[in-house]
């Protein structure tokens, strides 16, 4: 009798593997569907000033509206995962401009931590504090008390064009910048002017 529960066990989860969900589960949480506008986030941080210094910010979804945004969630600052990421988007940052593309990383630090990682790698675009993770929870992003490494590629009308779950650090902004090239030049977007 237990063979035969077992074995019904498994064709019931094998059926379930051929049945694909309306919205995909992640590690951390459930992701937000491909071609549905992107979840709103509202966030305090740091952004690089005019002068070239980094100032606290606070920046909302509606102040990307008109370009595309490359929304990246990752752990930990000074890390070296976190570390390799966010130089490759800083190595790649004049490439995503002249796309009409905005760079920006989420994490769980707070500005201080924010404010002293974009002094030591150099970082002109923006960090922002996501500490109790609402914001990486409506991304499925949230590993408590860290976001997961996932990147989020958003249209100028703010929808979720492309996404990346379990991202690998090294050379993960050029795949996101051959994706935005490859959306562009399909005709599949519209870009704003």
């Amino acid at each position: 009798m237990e063979r035969r529960g077992f074995l019904v066990g498994a064709a019931l989860a094998g059926v379930g593997l051929l049945v694909r969900p309306a919205r995909a589960g992640a590690l951390g949480g459930t992701l937000p569907a491909i071609d549905q506008p992107a979840p709103a986030f509202d966030l305090d941080g740091v952004a690089p000033g005019v002068d070239g210094t980094v100032r606290q910010a606070h920046l909302a979804t509606d102040g990307f509206r008109g370009r595309w945004l490359i929304l990246y969630f990752y752990p930990k600052d000074f890390t070296s995962g976190c570390t390799l990421e966010a130089r490759g988007f800083q190595r790649d940052l004049a490439s995503f401009h002249s796309l009409n593309a905005e760079v920006v990383g989420v994490s769980a630090d707070d500005a201080e931590a924010h404010l002293s990682f974009c002094g030591s790698e150099g970082l002109a675009y923006p960090l922002l504090s996501d500490p109790g993770g609402l914001v990486s929870r409506r991304y499925g992003s949230w590993l408590a008390p860290f976001s997961a490494r996932h990147t989020f590629l958003i249209d100028p009308d703010g929808v979720l064009r492309s996404l990346w779950t379990a991202v690998r650090p090294a050379g993960h902004a050029q795949e996101v910048l051959t994706e935005l090239q490859r959306i562009q030049n399909s005709g599949d977007a519209t870009i704003a002017a």
